[in-house]
């Protein structure tokens, strides 16, 4: 996620290459975590002493996995200086991960909760934002122009980021889940696996635009394939019959609690 979010600014311009410095946790994930990046980009492991330069840098990304939080905050305890005015920068894309624990964590820095998706990596993203209340106007023009090139942003009060992240960052994984379904479908029915696939992509993409272009509610859309005693309708019969819809509305409400979840075991 931290490259999808840095590739499209490195590439308009926005930040030069050499300015770029990002830290892993080990020495072997440097060559992958350079992967198409600009040469000029720096990636350096928690143990190099460079390190601590991201600590000194006005504008910082965290993108680690929410349970290497503690690890985290732990190692650049030493590194964090008040000295700094204003305040450098901290934008946390860790799910579950509150502004009151990252402001704890990082108490030099002035932070921002955002929750990017998947589909960013193709510059159709979603981005939700939760501000902290020390933000200035101009800090938040900085975040905005991060996220722009690659996502729509939605400015939201925190309690809604977990139902965001459990709906449009989990929901790219369903959406993933169903489409692989109904290609194996296709399969079973006879066609070939590479065609199959294709299809099945080619259906998500033109639903979608239709949905999105004609400004349909899902059950008109619904209403207009399945015809009186139809195919459409046969098969919409048994994804009822076995709890498709209410699978996956539980699939984003799990989603979200364990988003929570994570929130409550970094804060206890």
């Amino acid at each position: 996620m931290a490259k999808a979010i840095i590739s499209p600014l490195l590439e308009r311009g926005e930040y030069h290459p050499q300015h770029v410095l990002g830290i892993v946790g080990k020495r072997s994930s440097i060559a992958s975590a350079l992967k198409d990046l600009p040469k000029e980009v720096k990636v350096v492991s928690s143990e190099d002493f460079l390190s601590k330069e991201v600590w000194e840098a006005p504008l910082k990304i965290l993108a680690v996995k929410p349970q290497q939080f503690s690890q985290i905050k732990e190692s650049v305890s030493l590194f964090q200086s008040n000295d700094q005015f204003p305040k450098p920068l901290l934008i946390s894309v860790l799910a579950g991960i509150t502004l009151k624990s990252l402001k704890k964590a990082f108490p030099s820095h002035t932070c921002v909760r955002a929750v990017p998706n998947t589909p960013s990596l193709v510059g159709q993203g979603l981005t939700g934002l939760a501000w902290s209340d020390d933000m200035t106007l101009d800090q938040k023009q900085v975040v905005r122009k991060i996220f722009e090139p690659i996502s729509e942003i939605y400015e939201l009060e925190e309690e809604k980021l977990d139902s965001f992240l459990a709906l449009t960052s989990s929901g790219p994984a369903y959406i993933a889940l169903v489409v692989e379904a109904m290609a194996d479908g296709a399969v079973a029915a006879g066609l070939p696996r590479h065609l199959s696939n294709q299809l099945a992509h080619k259906t998500l993409s033109g639903t979608a635009s239709l949905l999105r272009e004609k400004s349909l509610h899902p059950a008109e859309l619904k209403d207009m394939v399945a015809s009186p005693a139809g195919t459409t309708i046969s098969g919409l019969r048994h994804l009822e019959l076995v709890g498709l819809r209410s699978a996956l509305i539980e699939a984003v409400v799990l989603a979200a609690q364990k988003s929570r979840q994570l929130a409550e075991e970094v804060s206890s």
